[in-house]
């Protein structure tokens, strides 16, 4: 199959999953190193690529900004700016073979938090309460995981959030997808510069991500919540599988 159709039919998808309840990167990190890049070049093309439909999703919610519980916007948003900035940094300076070894991993990591991150979090809250200053410490850390690699962010953003006390979950919104697209800002900035991006695919990827998100978003309005949460997480979990069957496969001929 052309290499140009398989990347916009998994931007097609991967707009759509974000736009319904993210999780897109599985979708688009997977097609672009089957159509010949290398992991981390993938990784930073695929954040290059879906990249317009977050930052869309933040100026729509830029009506809902404000504070998180007893925590101000701006330090949170400075952590995370830096923290990306490291986390790209860390990428870019992160061989194919190692990012190889960790990606099923990260998948890993981002499926249990798809999965599980918000029940933890309820959990949690019941038990802890954390102070705002140990809130803005791991949010420099997740600032970091954003920019390497930042699969599930959001919800493991809402999870650490919800220790500060009940929140409203659709509160959080606006404040957690801003600082999501922060992470991906700089590191986007950081790809782009570092000439880490492979634009002939990354702009197909843009494009039908674009039109996925457009398209994801109307369905969004009539899909049932649990048949969207249950689909994305069913692909989570396969592709995962896929990629640990990869390494292994590697590691063990």
């Amino acid at each position: 199959m052309n290499a140009d159709l398989v990347v916009f039919g998994a931007g097609l998808l991967a707009g759509g999953m974000n736009a319904l309840a993210g999780g897109g990167s599985f979708v688009s990190l997977p097609a672009l190193i089957s159509v010949g890049l290398p992991s981390v070049a993938a990784n930073a093309s695929s954040t290059v690529g879906l990249y317009p439909g977050v930052a869309a999703s933040a100026w729509a919610y830029r009506d809902g900004l404000g504070p998180i519980g007893p925590v101000a916007l701006k330090p949170l948003l400075v952590v995370t700016l830096l923290g990306g900035a490291i986390g790209a940094v860390l990428l870019l300076s992160t061989s194919s073979t190692l990012f190889d070894f960790l990606l099923p991993w990260l998948l890993l990591l981002a499926t249990l938090t798809l999965a599980f991150g918000r029940r933890l979090g309820d959990a949690m809250r019941r038990r802890i309460n954390i102070r705002p200053g140990a809130v803005v410490g791991i949010q420099f850390v997740l600032g970091v995981y954003g920019g390497y690699f930042g699969g599930a962010i959001g919800i493991m953003m809402t999870a650490v959030w919800s220790l500060l006390g009940a929140h409203d979950i659709k509160s959080l919104n606006a404040p957690r997808t801003l600082l999501v697209t922060a992470a991906n800002t700089i590191a986007a900035l950081i790809f782009a510069a570092a000439h880490a991006v492979r634009w002939r695919e990354t702009c197909v990827l843009l494009i039908a991500a674009t039109l996925g998100g457009y398209c994801g978003a109307q369905l969004g309005r009539r899909a049932p919540s649990p048949l969207v949460r249950a689909g994305t997480l069913l692909l989570a979990v396969c592709i995962t599988f896929l990629f640990f069957m990869r390494t292994y496969g590697r590691a063990h001929p």
